[in-house]
């Protein structure tokens, strides 16, 4: 896009390294000045601009601008340029779609986005929200209502040449390998660092996590699953990745979802798996009303066929909650077993007892979903596509052994939810 000679010779970094009083309020001189550059390539007229959130970590800043044609929204998007292409053409085409997400305003020279500073540059509608309730399951149900509508519009897209695409959809078996034998390095890391009472309560619990990883990549290779990702990316469409309270809320006509710079293809009810077990962590329980009530309420918007029904419960099956938490210790194990880690195995133990009895129950209800008939599709071959998303540190095997995680005692053949209680 065209520039201005200092937007064209400044790269945008992460700021988190800089001394100030406030981080989150702090914004390099430089990346303010751009900015400016960026909104005067837009044909309004702003009056003053308030920044709302930052990520210095990663270079990403949202603020809300007053402008002579309304409150919008001037977001700076952290990822390499041509993974935000992929969101951006995606946020246009869900608008055009009728889906509730903050429309695109136009450049003067009618591009959908500003490249400056080594960066992608987006202004939207400002969309006037409030989040739905999280003390009733009727702010839940909004919640998954609003999901199975954004993904139902999310159907069809095709991102543009120039953008690079982000797909999650062929990676679960490989997701699954990878939480089972980070677990087996928690433990390794564990028996390192004995000495710490944290760790010898993890060294009773990490056979049982690692079975429970274990029988969940067993149960999606005899799923539907190779046929179900064989129907390819576009019959799928899109999960947004970080979907919750503050990215689904409440606006005109209905739920609003916002901040899609995550977009991705995969199967769509990756999402409603994070937002139950999420919820559920909340609780400090698993609350079959409130399970059934989320997935009931996505299942109206955005209908769900036995397969993916399957699917979803072998995804809540993970240890999700614990390798989500738990995985910190292999960056400052000392640190984390010594402050943190008896207080989320805690919190982690607490859901367990409620969570296989929830399970076993939602298993009944897989009769009152239709099937997809996927028999005739061919299964796909696995796939190594890599995500041209921002790229995640690659953490290496704590210690060198032969097998990152030992092999357990086999076990008869386990087709029901029986992850028992761990105490």
């Amino acid at each position: 896009m065209a520039g201005s000679k200092g937007m064209a010779n400044y790269r945008i970094e992460p700021w988190n390294h800089v001394r100030t009083v406030n981080p989150d309020t702090y914004i390099p001189p430089e990346v303010d000045k751009i900015a400016k550059q960026v909104m005067a390539q837009y044909n309004m007229k702003v009056r003053k601009k308030v920044l709302i959130t930052s990520k210095p970590d990663k270079g990403g800043a949202i603020w809300k601008i007053d402008t002579d044609k309304g409150p919008r929204s001037l977001k700076l998007l952290h990822r390499e340029p041509v993974r935000s292409l992929f969101s951006v053409a995606a946020q246009d085409y869900l608008v055009k779609k009728g889906a509730r997400v903050p429309a695109l305003v136009r450049t003067k020279d009618k591009k959908l986005y500003v490249e400056a500073g080594g960066k992608i540059w987006i202004v939207t509608d400002w969309i006037q929200l409030r989040p739905a309730s999280k003390i009733d399951l009727k702010g839940a149900m909004q919640l998954c209502y609003g999901l199975g509508e954004f993904h139902k519009h999310s159907r069809g897209y095709k991102p543009p040449s120039n953008a690079a695409k982000s797909s999650r959809l062929f990676k679960w078996p490989d997701y699954y390998q990878k939480i089972q034998t980070k677990i087996g390095w928690i433990r390794e890391v564990a028996k390192v660092y004995k000495e710490f009472p944290a760790s010898k309560r993890l060294l009773t619990l990490t056979d049982k996590f690692e079975q429970q990883a274990r029988d969940a990549l067993v149960r999606l290779n005899k799923s539907a699953y190779s046929k179900m990702v064989a129907k390819g990316e576009p019959h799928w469409g899109l999960v947004h990745q970080d979907y919750g309270w503050s990215n689904g809320q409440l606006g005109p006509r209905g739920l609003w979802v916002i901040d899609l710079d995550g977009v991705s293809y995969d199967l769509p009810i990756r999402d409603l798996r994070k937002l139950i077990t999420s919820t559920m962590e909340d609780f400090g329980r698993w609350d079959l009303k409130w399970a059934r009530g989320m997935i009931n309420a996505y299942h109206k918007a955005n209908p769900i066929d036995a397969e993916t029904y399957e699917i979803l419960l072998i995804d809540l099956s993970l240890p999700n909650e614990f390798y989500k938490h738990m995985k910190e210790m292999l960056y400052h194990p000392k640190i984390f077993l010594a402050t943190e880690a008896n207080m989320i195995l805690n919190q982690v133990l607490k859901c367990e007892r409620s969570k296989w009895k929830a399970l076993k129950e939602l298993q009944k209800d897989i009769k009152k979903f239709k099937s997809g008939n996927y028999s005739s599709t061919k299964k796909t071959t696995r796939k190594s596509t890599k995500s041209t998303g921002s790229k995640k540190k690659k953490v290496k095997e704590p210690l060198q052994k032969k097998s990152s995680s030992r092999p357990l005692k086999k076990r008869k053949k386990n087709t029901s939810f029986s992850g028992g209680n761990i105490e």
